[in-house]
């Protein structure tokens, strides 16, 4: 048995057949919120699972009280046909089960090793055995067919290579249920390739394995069923070949797919801003121009250049050549001050470390950057901070039981809602979005794009940048390829084939 395996199932584990997990009446409720409502449903040993519906589903919550982080209002769970308390993550790993998250919640400081065997390391009198953990870290990554060093600094690999270390530690200690949360919103093609390759994997050695995604064609490349929730409730379970993308995405939304990609064609307006052969790290040489109207998109695989190119530009870093001509005349842009003052806004890439403050309420971090405007004399006025926030909340549907709330709280496409709004608070004339809908679900997708179009309306450009090609493929008026930090092509709305636009990024 190699080291992967010896990890998986312990000598003497016989994994059952049939049902490994079933919840009765499963109930999450809040004070003024219903999460979950009764929820029946049973998990067979060996399957791969889908969960999909909106943000606010009840999927987060079902994640939570499966790996004992909540405790359940009422319900029973029933682990291999025996009731259990599941009260605790503690407990629940001493199950079997565990869970790989959207957002890694690993140790950035510490090596791949040590946060392979966090909690577990190798201590011999005392002494840590590192080059020996090391060693064991390398041969499992390497049995997982995962091209990482174990021996580097973890907040040194890119987000996606620290998701797939996130599930070679979840693969270990005897699990037996495993939970995977949108593991591919920060993956390159290549790592996704790898990670289906593990869940496949476990699989075939008797590992349960619960796939939430709100990438339909992964739910239905991987999994053997489909359960839909909608609003905390049941809505449906489906057998993957006997059901479409159509037809789930209506039990999730009850309208259909048809309506989610809205675009709006607008006249085109004075140019906004142009930039004109400019460089920085990570790019050279970029020359686009964005006009009132226009959603301009930036494609590429990851790595591209695409957000370097639009960080500078924003004033985050500083450009090596070229320059930038916001209303026709050449200006400079050496802070993210100066880019607010002229009218940019950024809604960036990890809305997590860079767009939010987890750790304050959802009305604060909508009125983040009007809070000069709101104040005088030193005093912000209540009154104008209601306003404001609860303008948002109730413009963009920001599911919180009230202002107040943490926005840690709240379901990643809720938190993207409060990234975008507090830029509406602020007012701006150039929009950038970078992946805006990583994370989010359909639903969510579907508001984000009419905000799109009420933006347009009212005379703002929009840059978009998004690894999901249908997506910019359907909404850019001009899309734009990066390769390797350069803008390699350009196309009108639909010009080219997915197929051509694709290549131009790969480079073949």
């Amino acid at each position: 048995m190699n080291t992967l395996m010896a990890h998986l199932h312990p000598a003497g584990d016989n994994l059952e057949s049939g049902t490994i997990l079933e919840l009765r009446g499963l109930e999450k409720k809040y004070p003024g919120t219903h999460a979950l409502k009764p929820l029946d449903l049973a998990f067979k040993a060996g399957e791969i699972h889908a969960i999909v519906g909106e943000n606010g589903a009840g999927k987060s919550t079902l994640i939570k009280l499966l790996t004992g982080v909540i405790p359940r209002t009422s319900g029973e769970i029933i682990w291999r046909g025996k009731p259990t308390a599941l009260a605790t993550p503690h407990e629940a790993m001493a199950l079997g089960i565990n869970a790989v998250h959207q957002e890694v919640v690993l140790c950035r400081h510490l090596t791949v090793a040590a946060n392979i065997f966090l909690g577990e390391e190798n201590v011999r009198f005392g002494i840590l055995q590192q080059r020996a953990m090391v060693r064991e870290a390398q041969q499992i990554i390497d049995d997982l067919g995962f091209d990482l060093p174990a021996h580097v600094v973890l907040g040194e690999l890119t987000i996606g290579q620290q998701q797939l270390i996130a599930a070679a530690r979840a693969t270990l200690r005897g699990t037996k249920f495993l939970i995977f949360d949108e593991p591919t919103a920060y993956l390159t093609r290549k790592e996704a390739g790898q990670l289906f390759a593990l869940i496949r994997r476990l699989k075939a050695e008797g590992v349960t394995i619960i796939y939430i995604s709100h990438r339909m064609e992964e739910v239905f490349e991987l999994a053997d069923r489909v359960t839909v929730l909608r609003d905390g409730a049941f809505i449906g379970t489906r057998n993957i070949s006997e059901t479409s993308d159509a037809e789930l995405v209506k039990m999730m939304i009850n309208r259909s797919i048809d309506q989610i990609y809205h675009k709006e064609h607008f006249k085109f307006g004075a140019t906004i801003v142009e930039t004109k052969m400019l460089s920085g790290k990570g790019f050279e040489e970029v020359s686009i121009s964005v006009r009132a109207g226009e959603i301009v998109g930036l494609y590429g695989l990851i790595g591209a250049g695409r957000s370097e190119f639009v960080t500078t530009l924003y004033g985050r870093h500083q450009k090596s050549a070229g320059s930038v001509l916001w209303d026709g005349k050449e200006v400079s842009i050496s802070s993210e001050q100066d880019a607010m003052r002229l009218g940019m806004a950024l809604a960036p890439e990890s809305r997590r470390d860079q767009g939010l403050c987890l750790n304050l309420p959802v009305g604060l971090n909508l009125n983040l950057p009007i809070y000069k405007r709101i104040s005088s004399n030193m005093l912000i006025s209540a009154k104008r901070e209601k306003e404001f926030a609860d303008r948002q909340i109730g413009g963009l549907r920001i599911k919180t039981p009230t202002r107040h709330a943490l926005a840690s709280s709240l379901s990643g496409g809720n938190q993207q809602k409060i990234v975008i709004g507090k830029w509406l608070n602020h007012g701006a004339k150039l929009f950038i979005f970078d992946e805006p809908t990583v994370g989010v679900d359909v639903g969510t997708k579907a508001e984000i794009y009419r905000l799109f179009g009420e933006l347009l309306s009212k005379g703002a450009g929009i840059i978009l940048i998004s690894s999901y090609l249908p997506e910019v493929y359907e909404l850019a008026d001009t899309l734009h390829v990066f390769r390797r930090g350069r803008l390699v092509a350009s196309h009108g709305f639909r010009a080219a084939s997915h197929e051509e636009v694709l290549t131009q990024a790969i480079g073949v």
